[in-house]
């Protein structure tokens, strides 16, 4: 009875109590405590906690936590990298986080020792202050990750990432990289993810890029490329990805490009490109931004009909025609501004949307009526129509857009009075009408709503009384009634 009783006792203690695995090999225990103490920090302070496998961003190989797989010293605010070697000592390492630090410099012997651990995969250096030019990598065969981005590294990118055979994400974005850009990362041939945004990059975008069949994502962005994309590109049939936006791209965009059936975000705004794609675009097609080009034509309707489309924007080309009479109903915005677009705005084309929240059409040359199909979008949260030729007045139906944020209809040819039902607007807090026809009153429901910060109405052929109730609009921070026959009673 009694060996019973001491054999319950020590299962319950087993549960309550479990016994320590594994204890962290006396080597990597040793260099965690001499790290320790020069990082001088509170979370790695031995005399608090003895088990370095439970100190802040150290991750060992449970349940045995005899070896440190992981090391995050991110947001540390670390400045002295002279401790950085010692941790190349722990040759069980597979991660190093050192981002959001404020790093200068990285000590050659870091290169040397950690580049001899097989099982090192991924190592982060961003967001720091590193200067100098780009560190050579030869040693480091096993490193699947490479971040070194937000820092001021300088200089061009030449044999220093030759050893990278396996590295698959390489991102040094936000540094001051000159030279162009790299056709051959080094022996690498499992490449996903390409990352040299905002540097400095001139030249041409070589076509050998596409020989890494396996990129995923291409983001060359805020450089100072020229040239056009290379029709090898699309090739890359694992491409989801591609943002070429802000440089000096020009020419034609590849005709098979948009066709990639991976491909779910092309970016190219702020370049000179002529042309827009003539292939159906892919049906994984979710963002679309050909913004700021030089792009003529029409609009052709393939374009915006892609069954997963979110966001598209041709805003600011020289676009010319009408808009397609068929949208697809999964778009959530739509930026055609800034063109030369023209006759009435199709009725069909925002029948039912059910998730678009932003239209922008304003400084086109739209005639016409505003279509009121445009009120059955009932998401609606910016509606932009500013500077085109539309007439008559608003449609009543624009009126049940409870959502709208946004309503900008200044210089244009409307008509008529403002409706009484403005006022159900109440989530507006920038309502432009200026420089139309309007007439008749300034409807006191106007003060139902609530949010107003802007408020234009000024170039109209409005009359009668300013009404008191605007007083109580208590986020508006601008008025302007200018140029109309308007006149005050108790109202300041």
């Amino acid at each position: 009875m009694r060996s019973s009783i001491y054999g319950i006792s020590f299962f319950f203690l087993f549960c309550i109590f479990p016994l320590v695995s594994g204890q962290l090999a006396s080597k990597q225990s040793n260099t965690m405590i001499t790290v320790s103490h020069q990082l001088a920090n509170s979370s790695w302070n031995v005399e608090k906690e003895q088990n370095p496998c439970l100190w802040e961003g150290v991750t060992c190989n449970a349940p045995h936590n005899d070896s440190i797989l992981s090391l995050s010293l991110s947001g540390f605010g670390l400045s002295n990298s002279s401790f950085l070697p010692l941790l190349c000592q722990i040759n069980s390492l597979q991660s190093l986080d050192f981002s959001s630090n404020l790093f200068n410099s990285i000590p050659v012997e870091f290169f040397n020792s950690c580049g001899e651990i097989d099982g090192l995969k991924s190592l982060n250096f961003s967001k720091n202050m590193l200067v100098g030019s780009l560190p050579t990598f030869q040693k480091f065969v096993g490193l699947e990750s490479l971040d070194l981005s937000f820092n001021s590294l300088n200089g061009s990118i030449d044999s220093q990432l030759n050893g990278l055979s396996a590295l698959k994400s390489l991102n040094l974005s936000f540094n001051h990289l000159t030279g162009s850009v790299p056709s051959r990362l080094g022996k690498s041939r499992v490449l996903e993810q390409f990352e040299l945004s905002l540097n400095r990059f001139k030249g041409e975008i070589a076509s050998e890029i596409w020989e890494h069949g396996n990129l995923i994502k291409i983001d060359l962005s805020g450089n100072h490329l020229n040239g056009i994309i290379p029709e090898s590109f699309v090739n890359l049939t694992k491409l989801e990805t591609l943002i070429l936006s802000s440089n000096q791209l020009h020419g034609a965009i590849p005709a098979g490009l948009l066709g990639i059936a991976t491909l779910q975000r092309f970016t190219a705004n702020q370049n000179n490109f002529v042309d827009l794609p003539s292939t159906n675009p892919s049906m994984s097609l979710k963002i679309l931004d050909l913004s700021y080009n030089k792009i003529t034509g029409r609009i052709l309707p393939q374009l915006l009909l892609g069954s997963t489309l979110q966001i598209v924007d041709l805003s600011y080309n020289m676009l010319t025609g009408p808009i397609p009479v068929t949208i697809s109903s999964s778009l959530v915005r739509l930026r055609l501004g800034g063109n030369y677009l023209s006759s009435p705005i199709p009725s069909t084309s925002f029948v039912s949307l059910p998730n678009l929240t932003y239209l922008e059409l304003d400084n086109n040359s739209f005639t016409g009526t505003i279509p009121p199909q445009i009120g059955s979008n009932r998401k609606l949260a910016l509606l932009n129509l500013a500077q085109n030729k539309l007439n008559w007045t608003l449609p009543d139906e624009s009126l049940n857009l409870t959502q709208l944020e946004v309503l900008k209809l200044q210089l244009n040819k409307l008509s008529g009075e403002i409706p009484n039902q403005i006022g159900r607007l109440n989530m507006l807090s920038v309502l432009n009408i200026s420089w139309n026809s309007l007439n008749g009153i300034m409807p006191p429901s106007i003060s139902n709503c609530g949010k107003l910060i802007n408020l234009n109405l000024q170039n109209n052929g409005l009359t009668g009384l300013i009404p008191d109730a605007i007083g109580n609009l208590k986020f508006l921070l601008e008025l302007q009634l200018g140029e109309n026959k308007l006149h005050a009673s108790t109202f300041q």
